[in-house]
């Protein structure tokens, strides 16, 4: 290798932090080669497989030649026109799927191109915090400017938007919205999109709310859709995902529907990135989003059960829990004195002592240092596994701290 050539980055890589998340993963898997059998409450990667009708059609269509030639880069007519006929039964919001439907790559692609659409340099972006990577990034990599907002009340939060509207020049072009939220569990109330739709009209920014966890919802609570209320059609999108719902994580397949001019935009763009999903995955997504609502609510109540073994276990064990209504997460915060060592220092002790994979939270930003992300992906076994792991853990820490031969914070 010639040591006098320099490989150059562009400058927007120097914008971007190591992924947390990856490091995660690469301890895990490094671990399991190892032959550790790692127990993952780390990434939300569902293991139960997707309903048999969908894993059917796929094998169907994906032996059709026809199927192995480009796709229809925006999604098949008759996938679009399932998704809007699902909006319209679920959440009463009129579709026509033509142009006001698209189909993406899972949610995050869509995401991170839209933001290329609507973004660019001294733009400004309102995005929760603590906040799912992307939601910051696909920004930061368009050029623009992230401002975020902790995630308390509704009201205070709104005020929030209020106050950098009237404060900032120019002011924010983008408010990005995340509920069911990833990583806390946060709700949002019909009323709340009200008021932000409201705000947006007032001060004409632009919404997206990411809805990939619209269905995975509990103790009979029913997540509303950013576009039921009255002129959300006007000011935004919404994300969806095919990922946490039926299981197909892996499959790479969601939507982007809402205001078509917004929608036209993701069109062109990704028209020039992309060719679509690989038909046989679109077929088989018709048959999920047209067969399979059952399964839906099975699977949450899949994760309804983990999360109620989960947060007995945690609660024995002395940590503080706030029981989700939504999400296939825990958001908790790293009980006393652990808490002291941070949360990428805290998971990374319970990967290497515990052989137990967690999220930790400053990988969502400095608001969630000192917290935990906790997937509800494995089973009640594994999971109770886990906990009689990581208790284990924590117990060797306390009698190392004892003898003085681990120091909890950095001096």
């Amino acid at each position: 290798m010639d040591s006098q050539f320099k490989i150059r980055f562009a400058e927007r890589m120097n914008q971007l932090p190591p992924y947390l998340f990856g490091m995660i993963n690469k301890m895990k898997m490094e671990k399991r080669w190892k032959g550790d059998d790692v127990i993952d409450l780390g990434m939300g990667n569902p293991v139960d497989p997707a309903p048999g009708p969908v894993t059917e059609k796929l094998c169907e269509v994906a032996v059709d030649p026809k199927s192995h030639r480009y796709p229809v880069a925006g999604g098949m007519k008759n996938l679009k026109r399932e998704i809007a006929l699902y909006y319209d039964r679920t959440y009463g919001v009129n579709l026509n799927g033509e142009n006001d439907v698209i189909c993406t790559i899972g949610s995050k692609e869509g995401i991170s191109h839209l933001s290329l659409v609507l973004l660019g340099p001294g733009d400004t972006v309102l995005v929760p915090a603590p906040a799912f990577p992307i939601h910051v990034y696909a920004a930061v990599i368009a050029g623009a400017n992230v401002l975020r907002i902790p995630l308390t009340t509704e009201d205070t939060f709104l005020e929030q938007i209020e106050v950098m509207c009237k404060s900032l020049f120019p002011a924010p072009k983008l408010v990005m919205l995340n509920f069911p939220h990833n990583p806390t569990g946060q709700l949002a109330s019909k009323e709340f999109f009200t008021e932000v739709v409201k705000l947006a009209k007032k001060y004409n920014f632009m919404v997206i709310n990411d809805f990939a966890y619209a269905k995975v919802t509990f103790d009979g609570y029913v997540a509303p859709s950013f576009l039921e209320v009255p002129g959300a059609l006007d000011v935004g999108v919404e994300f969806g995902s095919f990922s946490k719902s039926y299981n197909m994580a892996g499959w790479r397949l969601g939507y982007c529907v809402g205001n078509s001019q917004i929608i036209e935009g993701l069109s062109k763009i990704k028209g020039y990135y992309d060719y679509g999903i690989f038909s046989a995955i679109q077929v088989a997504g018709i048959v999920a989003m047209r067969d399979c609502d059952d399964f839906i609510n099975e699977q949450a109540s899949v994760y309804e059960k983990r999360r109620d073994v989960l947060c007995d276990g945690l609660v024995r064990m002395g940590w503080e829990v706030d029981i989700p209504k939504a999400g296939m997460f825990l958001w908790v915060k790293i009980p006393a004195p652990y808490d002291k060592m941070g949360s990428i220092r805290f998971s990374v002790e319970m990967m290497e002592r515990a052989n137990v994979a967690v999220s930790p939270g400053a990988g969502f930003g400095e608001e969630g240092d000192g917290y935990l992300r906790l997937a509800l992906v494995e089973n009640e076994h594994r999971i109770l596994q886990a906990l009689k792991q990581m208790r284990r853990a924590m117990k060797d820490i306390d009698q190392e701290i004892e003898a003085g031969t681990f120091i909890l914070e950095d001096k």
